[in-house]
């Protein structure tokens, strides 16, 4: 099957190491997804971000949409979910 754009949009299966465990993708694993995609992701904004940088700007451009993101921020086992520890790890509040 050729590789096309539509393939590419379908998704890409991450593996465990390329998931860091205190939230979002590990280097490793942003490095496969940008080369599956062709996308360009970047590292998340973990310290401290001067007001009105592109850094800050850019927390809280994702704080804003995870935020809004449908779920729960625990699992059944009243362990945090995927979601709460990628905003836990930017800092959003």
């Amino acid at each position: 099957m050729p590789r096309t754009a539509l393939n590419r949009k379908k998704g890409v299966s991450m593996r465990k190491v390329h998931k860091n465990p205190t939230g979002g993708l590990s280097a490793k694993g942003r490095k496969y997804y940008n080369a599956k995609t062709g996308s360009n992701l970047k590292a998340p904004v973990t310290g401290k971000a001067k007001r009105g940088s592109k850094d800050a700007k850019r927390r809280a451009s994702f704080c804003a949409r995870m935020s809004g993101m449908k779920g729960a921020m625990k699992d059944s086992k009243g362990r945090p979910t995927r979601k709460a520890l990628a905003l836990r790890k930017w800092k959003c509040r």
